[in-house]
């Protein structure tokens, strides 16, 4: 076997992957956004339709007509952006200084930092935002510390509302931009800020011309990773929004599993993605304009 088809074979791995967990589902996806909702097993007509004059094409677009009509999908998608996108800035406000942070420390102390932020993952997901329920309801550990401690006068309605999203997305989402943020900065010289220094840089002109550009793609990264799957976040908007929250996740799981509208879902799902290849493709282009 020679080196050259090592080779190939390496990076095939990785294009085998995502031919599989992505490309074949979206094209699932795909065809059954282009049929039309039936009951029955299962609940969509067929692409590809045989009878007697021989293959007949069908194509549906009721449901791409009913997602540019209804008012309710644009709704649902602005509000996933808005709570994405003030999230993700949450999440690089806390997040670039903890990084830095990290890399600041001594060397000896790093891994275990490290560690502290991947914690969390070694709990079920679900069980960290169940969590949260008892800590932000009104008879929860924050209401009754601020009572016991006289700061108000009768608890705060901190659950079912916009803040308890906010509050359960940067939670969940933090490590995702804190450890992009880590792998960036560690890589920067030091004496680049001594450099800066010697020419007369203070320490927050050396941040801001020297480390704050050099970690951009960190940042792009970072804020990607928790942009991208807070969009179509479901179990944080259910469980700490309350019912009256509309986002795209939850849209897309009331068409799949309480109305078994599975064109339609499809539909939704079809668009989404659409839509996130539009900030990817943004971000791309700016890093590599900074790279030229």
């Amino acid at each position: 076997m020679s080196a050259a088809f090592r080779r190939r074979a390496v990076l095939a791995l990785p294009y085998l992957w995502l031919v599989l967990l992505f490309l074949v589902p979206f094209l699932i996806s795909l065809k059954i956004s282009f049929a039309d909702s039936v009951i029955g097993i299962p609940p969509y007509t067929p692409l590809v339709e045989t009878g007697a004059g021989g293959w007949r094409l069908h194509l549906g677009f009721d449901s791409y007509r009913r997602l540019v009509s209804d008012d309710l999908y644009a709704v649902a998608y602005l509000n996933a952006i808005k709570f994405a996108g003030v999230s993700t800035l949450f999440c690089l406000l806390l997040g670039y200084p903890l990084a830095y942070g990290i890399v600041r420390a001594p060397r000896r102390y790093r891994n275990l930092l490290l560690l502290l932020v991947i914690l969390p993952f070694w709990t079920s997901f679900l069980i960290r935002v169940y969590a949260w329920i008892g800590l932000l309801n009104e008879n929860g550990v924050i209401n009754n510390a601020l009572l016991a401690l006289g700061l108000i006068d009768r608890p705060l309605t901190l659950l079912n509302n916009a803040f308890a999203i906010y509050v359960g997305i940067v939670y969940s989402y933090l490590p995702f931009m804190v450890l992009p943020l880590y792998a960036q900065l560690e890589k920067l010289d030091p004496a680049l800020l001594e450099a800066a220094a010697d020419l007369g840089c203070r320490p927050w002109q050396a941040f801001l011309r020297v480390t704050l550009p050099l970690s951009l793609p960190g940042i792009a990264a970072g804020g990607l990773l928790v942009f991208i799957p807070a969009v179509g976040e479901f179990v944080i908007p259910d469980l700490l929004g309350g019912p009256d929250t509309l986002m795209i996740g939850k849209v897309l799981w009331d068409e799949f599993f309480a109305n078994h509208d599975w064109p339609m879902a499809s539909a939704v799902a079809v668009a989404m993605l659409v839509l996130l290849l539009v900030p990817m493709g943004v971000m791309r282009r700016l890093l590599q304009g900074e790279s030229a």
